[in-house]
């Protein structure tokens, strides 16, 4: 019987390879009311090996601390999350062999939750009536508590989660619209995203403009984003860099949510379709001024995670 060899070893991805350099997507019906010099393009985040944009944070999180010595396989890795970045930190605690704590609020999507186990992750719900400030709290007393058990990743006050979208994001966009951008927009949940991206397509033309999206009451069903001025302010976000901001009705993000998946063929995630609700708002502002433009966002996740929300049946 024939033995055959490899004389040359196969080189193999890493999950970390894989992360980044996802697509830019266009439309054809949402926009069919602008003028041809005013486009909107959405990256297409669920594209990343762990299915959101929140891959590039939590790799940029653990290299740091791997690098800076604060995560250790003796060490748990310890975080709060409404979701996609505890995902994250499972997919890839799981390929370098770290395990995984989060805390979550207890009405996160079965999906989610179901991902998360399937990973392995130990999970510990909060209060669903505080949201994610609700797990942000009780993550710190738990890591404040056994500092020498846990590396508390702190997604919300980690620089390394905006410095991931500074060193990527914000790159890609710039090569693929060719330096063309004229206005980001991007809700806003721990703001490493907006606070990245922003910052670096600003360090390469200081006149592209730069918009923040939240809810636009403290009582809403945007999961992942937050009500600025009722929650606990990530430590990274920095109120002065956005030029514009924009609040965004539940209603409207459910109704562009079902447009995209019946008139698009994309099925993405509530804030990905916040994100549109909002970028369409800047493209309709720009067209009336009689401007050009070409307004990028970002899709962080696709529907996946959420085919069990009721407003899909509509």
């Amino acid at each position: 019987m024939a033995v055959w060899a490899i004389e040359t070893p196969v080189q193999a991805d890493t999950i970390d390879s894989l992360i980044g350099n996802t697509p830019l997507l266009g439309f054809r019906r949402v926009t069919a009311h602008l003028p041809e010099n005013v486009q909107v393009l959405a990256k297409a985040e669920w594209m990343n090996p762990g299915g959101s944009v929140k891959d590039r944070a939590a790799s940029n999180i653990i290299r740091e601390a791997e690098r800076a010595g604060k995560l250790t396989h003796d060490k748990i890795l310890l975080d709060s999350t409404s979701g996609n970045t505890g995902i994250a930190y499972a997919m890839i605690g799981a390929a370098k062999g770290y395990r995984v704590k989060l805390f979550l609020p207890e009405n996160i999507s079965p999906e989610r939750s179901a991902i998360l186990r399937a990973y392995g992750v130990d999970i510990v719900y909060t209060d669903p009536l505080e949201g994610s400030d609700g797990a942000i709290r009780a993550v710190r007393e738990l890591a404040a508590a056994e500092p020498n058990t846990y590396f508390y990743a702190d997604q919300y006050n980690n620089p390394a989660n905006w410095q991931a979208h500074y060193n990527s994001t914000g790159v890609e966009i710039w090569e693929q619209t060719n330096g063309t951008v004229t206005h980001f927009v991007a809700g806003l949940g721990t703001s490493g995203t907006l606070m990245g991206t922003g910052r670096r397509l600003k360090d390469y033309n200081p006149d592209i403009q730069v918009v923040s999206l939240q809810p636009d009451s403290p009582f809403h069903g945007l999961e992942g984003l937050k009500h600025m001025p009722t929650a606990i302010k990530p430590g990274i976000y920095d109120e002065h860099l956005a030029d514009r901001n924009i609040g965004v009705s539940t209603e409207a993000t459910y109704a562009m949510a079902r447009r995209l998946a019946r008139e698009e063929g994309y099925l993405v995630g509530i804030s990905a379709a916040s994100a549109l609700v909002g970028a369409l708002q800047v493209a309709e502002d720009v067209a009336a001024r009689g401007e050009s433009g070409v307004i990028v966002t970002l899709f962080p996740d696709n529907a996946y995670k959420y085919l069990s929300e009721s407003f899909w049946k509509e």
